[in-house]
């Protein structure tokens, strides 16, 4: 039963992407590199790629994987979406870097309207901490954190929605393991409310971010029964 109501929004994306080069699937294309696209680039500079280099293969990868329908090779059945993109990034490093670099100079191909997102992605990793963790590493740590930002973007968007987002700003400390040092009983006159009332709203507030976080997580595996391996994944990455 549970499987009937197993979320495709983020699958959907994909096939939608992998389809013929429409404006539909270079949208759609578009779409999923917003979403994935830094977590690569970080890959791509920890494989010792200069600035310029890194942004070029990076961009280059996903507009070959919009005009080679790279996505036709990927069928949700078998397996999690973050293994198929690095798998594939993989793979266009060592066989399409001079095809990148034609590509950005203009090699006649359709490029993805998204050059001022690639130029942020520098900015990002320059303040990235000094580490020894490799490029896989690298990828998955961003991976786990797009997830994150995903859900608590999620459920800003909604709190501002209901008008409480001045609340959500104050309690997101609580989902984040960055809990607030002021008292509840402070908190709580700050919020207008009752410590009681306030310590209900948290644990809403936390069983929401799972269930939101399970959504998100659940569009980038082939089943159900690869969540909670997913979700002990990501612990692991955020901890480390």
């Amino acid at each position: 039963m549970r499987n009937n109501q197993f979320p495709t929004t983020r699958f959907t994306l994909v096939v939608h992407a992998r389809e013929q080069i429409t404006p539909e699937s270079q949208s759609a294309l578009e779409k999923l590199c917003e979403e994935y696209w830094y977590p690569l680039y970080a890959f791509v500079r920890r494989k010792g790629y200069g600035p310029d280099e890194a942004q070029d293969l990076t961009q280059g990868f996903f507009t070959r994987m919009l005009e080679r329908h790279y996505l036709r090779d990927y069928q949700r059945e078998r397996g999690r979406f973050r293994t198929f993109l690095l798998t594939s990034v993989q793979h266009f490093l060592s066989n399409e870097r001079d095809w990148a670099r034609a590509e950005k100079r203009g090699g006649g191909r359709t490029p993805l309207g998204l050059d001022e997102v690639f130029q942020t992605g520098e900015r990002r990793y320059s303040l990235e901490p000094r580490s020894d963790l490799t490029p896989e590493k690298i990828f998955e740590k961003h991976w786990a954190s797009t997830l994150l930002d995903r859900t608590l973007l999620r459920l800003q968007a909604a709190a501002m929605e209901a008008g409480n987002g001045n609340q959500f700003i104050r309690l997101k400390g609580y989902l984040t393991g960055e809990e607030s040092e002021i008292p509840y009983s402070q908190l709580a006159e700050t919020l207008g409310t009752t410590e009681g009332a306030l310590k209900v709203a948290i644990h809403r507030l936390r069983r929401r971010f799972r269930e939101v976080l399970y959504e998100e997580i659940s569009h980038t595996v082939s089943h159900p029964d690869q969540i909670r391996d997913e979700i002990r994944f990501l612990t692991s990455v955020v901890s480390q």
